[in-house]
């Protein structure tokens, strides 16, 4: 097995990971969205306003968000400023794409480790939510924490597939294969 094959089994995996956190993030945002309009009809014709919705609400969009972050940047629809990188020559932006991955991979990396930091605390000290929910707060945290982590593992992906020149569209190119030749259609 190549090196070239590790890394794409290492993308065929992580690829599968990601996609399932970003159905997870999207499962979230739809259980906010109906927990949202549930309180909005119990508030406005029953009367009787919930004391959980908000909080939950809170906690599922910031997880969603965190889980959401692998699959966007795998995907490359983040937000980017290229003002100047789409006036570099491909080699010289490649090379560029490549650095900022190794600083973004070192302030992710930083940035998960004090959040494990936290999630640690909160779930040792117990600490709750200050609500009537009295949530334990390293559930919700923990998601900083592992979404940080494919984040991560889509960094460093993409920086093996910028080392390795292959394209980055990896799922996409596959797909097209297959829709190339479909089986069982008469020529």
């Amino acid at each position: 097995m190549t090196f070239k094959d590790i890394v794409l089994l290492y993308d065929r995996i992580l690829g599968k990971i990601t996609r399932a956190a970003a159905v997870l993030a999207g499962c979230l945002l739809l259980i906010t969205a109906l927990i949202i309009c549930y309180e909005i009809i119990v508030r406005d014709f029953f009367h009787s306003p919930t004391e959980w919705v908000l909080e939950v609400s809170t906690y599922a969009i910031l997880i969603a968000g965190f889980l959401g972050l692998a699959v966007a940047f795998r995907d490359n629809t983040h937000v980017r400023v290229d003002i100047f990188a789409g006036r570099l020559a491909p080699e010289t932006k490649r090379k560029v794409d490549m650095i900022i991955n190794v600083i973004s991979f070192l302030l992710f990396l930083v940035f998960m480790t004090e959040n494990m930091d936290l999630v640690t605390s909160s779930y040792v000290y117990h600490k709750l939510s200050p609500s009537i929910l009295r949530f334990p707060l390293f559930i919700p945290q923990f998601a900083l924490v592992f979404g940080s982590f494919l984040l991560l593992g889509e960094i460093a992906r993409r920086f093996l597939f910028e080392l390795l020149r292959l394209p980055l569209d990896q799922d996409h190119n596959e797909h097209q294969d297959h829709n190339e030749h479909p089986e069982g259609k008469v020529r």
